[in-house]
């Protein structure tokens, strides 16, 4: 079955009272692009990264408008003609609201497996000197002989792509000792706490604040043939509640903090509690312009650092904790 993208232009203050009148019509699949919306949500989240994508940005200024589809058939001409008149008739009932021109345009799109066509932009990523980030639908053969971290990258945050991430696991993989107990804050989709595991550590603790992760990394987990007995996930916040702290206990070898930096500058004082004397904590998702900030930071809790690694405007850190 061939579709129709539909588009239809309007403005901030519009943008509801025409999606209502959409509705109406008998159109209840519709896709909302929204500036104001986008603004509002940084805003409301803007603790949670450092890095806005600019293209995005970009791309979404002064941007107000509602798409839907319809079946490109003998009758989508028909159907766009009264959708249009049905949008006029609307800006007529509204003559002080600001609606904005409430164009309509289509383009066809290529009928394609949809189902599976998103997949194609997940390939394997090749990660330090053995590693494979491999999404679940491929062959172990994909990995071409490199310890393959099967993951679904569909389901959260930790796929691999991102320079934070990729230097995170090539410092896990220059500085993991066999047999270490790893615990992974912020842990997402799992991706570095599967990657200790197969790397050769003991067990990993996987903790995010988001109860979805918890189920998406043991699900991703069990991809990888790991199950409670090497990996465990669980819901917290351990930099803002002793009890979440509490229940993640203490003496790891290895912390590890894909984050960004307001997030490992509050985690820098709980981290000598989790962390046993001379072990190594490994923090990414730093911007350059972060860096001495979180340097600081980490140096006032007895954390020394060890190395600084750079790919693109990400940086990443590895620090010893000194003895008490």
């Amino acid at each position: 079955m061939q579709y129709l993208e539909v588009t239809i232009k309007t403005t901030p203050a519009g943008i509801q009272l025409t999606a209502d009148a959409l509705t109406a019509m008998g159109y209840d699949s519709l896709v909302i692009d929204d500036q104001t919306e986008y603004q509002a949500f940084l805003e409301a989240n803007r603790a949670c990264w450092d890095y806005i994508d600019e293209a995005l940005a970009k791309r979404l200024e002064g941007l107000s408008q509602i798409k839907l589809y319809l079946e490109n058939d003998g009758s989508a001409r028909e159907r766009l003609e009264a959708l249009g008149s049905g949008l006029q008739a609307l800006k007529a009932r509204h003559p002080g609201k600001d609606l904005g021109p409430l164009t309509v345009s289509a383009a066809p799109l290529d009928e394609e497996d949809w189902s599976n066509s998103w997949k194609k932009n997940y390939p394997p990523q090749f990660v330090g000197e053995n590693l494979c980030v491999l999404p679940y639908w491929l062959p172990a053969e994909a990995a071409q002989g490199r310890i393959p971290i099967i993951l679904d990258p569909g389901l959260t945050f930790g796929t691999g792509a991102h320079p934070s991430t990729q230097m995170c696991l090539a410092a896990l993989e220059q500085h993991l000792t066999p047999g270490s107990r790893v615990v992974d804050l912020g842990s997402g989709s799992g991706i570095l706490s599967i990657a200790a595991l197969r790397l050769g550590a003991s067990t990993a603790v996987g903790v995010d604040i988001d109860p979805k992760a918890e189920d998406m990394a043991r699900e991703n987990a069990a991809y990888n043939n790991l199950g409670p007995d090497r990996f465990r996930a669980f819901t917290g916040n351990v930099a803002g509640d002793r009890r979440d702290l509490a229940a993640l206990g203490g003496g790891f070898d290895l912390a590890l903090v894909n984050i960004v930096a307001d997030v490992i500058l509050a985690l820098s004082p709980v981290l000598p509690e989790i962390v046993r004397p001379q072990g190594l904590v490994i923090c990414s998702g730093i911007l350059d312009t972060r860096l001495e900030e979180v340097l600081a930071g980490l140096t006032c809790q007895k954390l020394r650092v060890l190395e600084v690694r750079s790919q693109e405007d990400w940086r990443c850190v590895v620090a010893r904790r000194e003895e008490d």
